[in-house]
């Protein structure tokens, strides 16, 4: 492909993966239970076997500015043998150029080591199950030096771990192959059997298969080991530690359908047809030449995950030969007839497909896989922004990182869901994954729940951020990474376009940087050429050729202007002019969008005196910010030096509207990078608190993204005894137009939303004890009101349950809230009680969190003070388990809370 139109058609499907068909055929059993761990105390006790030797870190100040500009890589000589090459050859299938595949030295590294050998008793060992992240227990580190810094969320996370299983196979499963599917682990894996290296991969976001049919054993015990090597310093934020995603052992007969071997895509596109292209990659395990046949059929999704009985399309059966150890594509296509489209919500239905592919040799099946998919059409204008099925869809997105909070790393579909349900309720229909692939469950989600996906695969190429990070294996593993993120996620109907990195440092390189971004683009149009390819910008400009490179123009904050204030003139950080302009008379051809806007500060909860009356305000000691407690004021107007309040951003998006649309940093707050308080463990930058309690600027941005709702939010608070007669400005957040305020019921004013205004603002307000009650209109009629009182002391504690009802698999989860109330059951929004909090027989406690970013207490501590009056405790039961959990909440002088949650067969 040499040139990519903007205005082209682009029209993707999506692929969810293979599901588990016939046993007989192929088994795809999830391999989570029963893993046994063992960490070292720190990495100068651990063992020897390491993947590569690495930069010794001299010095390293992980509060450095996010902008920082990324520097040269180390070159590092090699002093002892490292596993290296016995690992490369896992990313072979993935490498074009057959030249440059790695071939496997003799011998068999690590073999001796007694922790791979299946005589070996770890039996003292903890018993763990997947997924499982070592540091999220913690404890924090919270000394002056920390061993682990802020930028990492002073957790434990860096260090040496093994992990070990036994298995065996049964009769049946004489004569197939055996895979291990890795959805991810945190990081270096190196995996042995039965004392056997067979493989691994350095980054720890991709997922990766490993054959391990040439040392498994079919009669007795196997034994598999896998090694995590995870450094200091590796991290902007925090990464976890372990194998934190699911683990799989899939069992296939010798002829079945390759890994990710399905590929999905249409042309074509309305709402009476569809031509849908299929293209399936069959591979030969045998020692002897096959003939194949295909044949797959499509049936419509049902609302319970499965294919529907009658099929909408077949597909012409299809037969190849297929040469012993080999590979063999079959493509084939079809006319799909009024088919039901794929888009985002909340405009449009997110319906999904199967394709159901069965492999025949000498007519007995040997394969059933199942391809589920959407059938969207995309179109990328410089002008109009995204166009889902012929729709303009303004992009109105966030940033996520992978946490879950006080679940940490360790992926959990319930937890990832919760997220994305409170994003939706306050108005996203966009996500970008900052800044690595995503766990496979989390795009099944987007497809499900009509989200739109920005795939991000870096967050550096050669140049490093800190010591230990990326850069160290980019040049042996980017196109192994690159082309296993595509090809595993390039049929989700949810991923809209693919981002090659973030903020690298081969934007200030000039021409040689502008190599790397052209070639890393080919890679991902030689695996999806329908999709556009970017990478998000906060340096280069308009006119550089890392620019020209891009299939999309994505910016990082430029588009607003980055420290423009007169304080910063004379510095040597980044200071941009806004570039909306710049941008799109240079590239009038390219759609423009921001991938990164606002990175506003709030804790919740917290109002600090006085109110900025600018827009927007960096952060300060008396602008907005307090060096002593460490917490930002939730007054909605400071940001990052680099960065831009809400109504900022919402301002030049209205001035611009041929930008596509934004993406918040961020939409939750997440581990790490506690920005400006490096003495923290976690960002201030959610629109929704780590604990998942919306901050005053969730608000803010439902006002503007959900205009159809009616809704009306004040803040701050109204509980201020220490205020009384004092100025307290109160501001109001609408999707109305105009606002009149009462203070015990008395009209103190009525103002209207002025243009490229996006708060209502009553700054003259002092302090009385009552009600306040701020009521909107729209277009002169009542559209809502909001009603704050003054809260009395602390009386009680009230639970509320995000379900009443949950499954008993053991991984689904509840989410109860905990608020501080007063005798008339209000919240009391200054409490900070200590409470402690029990569960009763057939329940489990896993975390508790209060969404304070200064807390370091123990995520699994059953005992945690309110912040803000509010806390947060996540349980599930115990597996198999069916009746009712009772979480109780006690704290001295204070009423019983309790919930009950009811357990279901799931």
């Amino acid at each position: 492909m040499t040139g990519f139109s903007i205005r082209i058609l682009f029209v993707i499907l999506s692929f969810a993966g293979i599901a588990q068909g016939n046993a007989a055929e192929r088994e795809r059993v999830s391999f989570n239970e029963g893993w046994r761990f063992f960490k070292y105390e720190s990495a100068d006790k651990a063992d020897s076997l390491i993947y590569d030797v690495r930069p010794e870190i001299r010095e390293f100040d992980d509060s450095i500015n996010a902008d920082a500009k990324p520097t040269e890589a180390e070159t590092v000589s090699r002093h002892q043998e490292v596993l290296k090459p016995w690992i490369l050859p896992t990313g072979n299938s993935f490498i074009a150029n057959p030249s440059q595949k790695a071939t496997r030295p003799p011998g068999n590294p690590g073999s001796e080591f007694a922790f791979v050998q299946s005589e070996f008793d770890d039996s003292n060992w903890q018993n763990v199950n997947l997924p499982h992240d070592w540091a999220i227990s913690g404890p924090f580190f919270t000394s002056e030096d920390p061993e682990v810094g802020g930028g990492m969320g002073r957790l434990p996370s860096p260090g040496v771990a093994w992990y070990r299983k036994g298995f065996n196979l049964a009769a049946s499963d004489a004569g197939k192959q055996i895979f291990l599917d890795i959805d991810g682990a945190m990081s270096y894996s190196m995996v042995w059997l039965n004392g056997h290296l067979v493989g691994g991969w350095p980054y720890g976001y991709t997922s990766y298969r490993l054959d391990l049919t040439p040392y498994v054993k079919r009669d007795g015990l196997n034994q598999l080991a896998i090694r995590l090597d995870n450094p200091p310093n590796s991290s902007r934020w925090y990464p976890g530690g372990g194998i934190y995603r699911n683990v799989w052992l899939v069992k296939t007969q010798s002829v079945h359908v390759a890994h990710w071997g399905t590929e999905v895509s249409t042309s074509e596109v309305t709402e009476k047809r569809a031509r849908v292209n299929l293209k399936v990659q069959i591979d030969n395990g045998s020692e002897a030449e096959q003939k194949a046949k295909i044949i797959s059929k499509i049936y419509e999704l049902g609302d319970d995950g499965k294919p529907k009985q009658k099929s909408v399309g077949t597909f012409r059966p299809s037969s190849v030969q297929i040469n012993a150890g080999q590979q063999a594509n079959v493509v084939s296509e079809l006319t799909l007839s009024n088919p039901k489209l794929w888009g985002p919500k909340p405009t449009q239905t997110p319906h999904r497909y199967v394709i159901v592919t069965q492999i025949e040799v000498n007519g007995q099946q040997t394969d059933r896989v199942e391809t589920i998919f959407g059938v969207r059409s995309l179109q990328f204008d410089a002008d109009n922004g995204v166009l889902v099925n012929g729709e303009k869809i303004r992009l109105q997105g966030v940033n996520q990182h992978h946490d879950l909070g006080a679940l940490g790393a360790a992926f959990n579909v319930r937890a990832a869901e919760r997220q994305l349900q409170l994003l939706q309720d306050m108005g996203v229909n966009a996500i970008r994954l900052a800044h690595n692939p995503p766990a496979p469950e989390l795009l099944d989600l987007t497809d499900k729940m009509g989200l739109l996906v920005l795939n991000e695969s870096f967050d550096s190429w050669f140049k490093k951020k800190t010591p230990l990070d990326f850069h160290l294996i980019f040049e042996d593993w980017h196109e192994q990474d690159l082309r296993a993120l595509v090809r595993r996620d390039r049929n989700h109907p949810s991923v809209i376009m693919w981002y090659i990195g973030n903020e690298v440092g081969e934007q200030y390189s000039g021409d040689e940087g502008a190599a790397v971004a052209s070639a890393l683009r080919e890679i991902v149009r030689e695996e999806d050429p329908l999709r556009p390819v970017t990478a998000s910008m906060n340096w280069a400009k308009a006119d550089f050729p890392f620019t020209a490179e891009m299939d999309v123009i994505s910016l990082n904050y430029q588009g607003e202007g980055i420290r423009q204030l007169p304080e910063f003139e004379g510095t040597d950080r980044i200071r941009t002019p806004p570039s909306y302009p710049d941008f799109h008379k240079t590239h009038p051809d390219k759609m423009i969008l921001s991938s990164e806007t606002a990175s506003a500060f709030s804790s919740r909860g917290i109002y600090l005196f006085p109110v900025t009356q600018e827009e927007s305000s960096p952060v300060r000691d008396g602008r907005g910010g307090d060096s002593k407690t460490h917490q930002v004021s939730a007054y909605e107007l400071y940001a990052v030096d680099f960065g831009s309040s809400a109504d900022k951003v919402f301002r030049y998006m209205d001035m611009y509207p041929y930008v596509a649309g934004q993406f918040v940093w961020n939409g939750w707050d997440y581990l790490g990078e506690p920005t400006p308080y490096y003495s923290s463990r976690s960002s201030y930058s959610g629109m929704i608190d780590l604990a998942g309690f919306p901050k005053d600027r969730f608000y803010l941005y439902q006002s503007q993204w959900r205009p159809e709702l009616p809704m009306v939010h004040m803040l701050p608070h109204w509980t201020w005894p220490e205020r009384e007669g004092l100025i307290t400005p109160v501001h109001v957040f609408t999707s109305g137009d105009e606002v009149e305020l009462f203070l015990n019921g008395e009209s103190l004013e009525r103002k209207p939303m002025k243009k490229f205004e996006y708060r209502i603002r009553f700054d003259d307000v002092k302090y009385q004890p009552g009600e306040l009650k701020a009521i909107a209109y729209k277009k002169g009629k009542l559209w809502a009101e909001d009603v704050v009182v003054t809260a009395g002391k602390p009386q009680g504690l009230s639970l509320k349950a995000d379900r009443i009802e949950i499954g008993n698999d053991g991984n689904d989860l509840a989410f109860i809230t905990v608020d501080v109330t007063d005798a008339e059951r209000r919240l009391v929004p200054g409490a900070t009680n200590h409470v402690s909090l029990s569960i009763s027989e057939g329940g489990e406690i896993v975390a508790t969190d209060n969404g304070d970013s200064t807390d370091f207490t123990p995520f699994p501590s059953h005992k945690r003070n309110a912040f803000s009056g509010k806390l947060l405790v996540i349980v599930k039961p115990v597996k198999g388990y069916t009746g009712d959990m009772t979480i109780t909440a006690n704290s001295p002088g204070l009423k019983t809370g309790k919930a009950v949650i009811s357990v279901i067969s799931n």
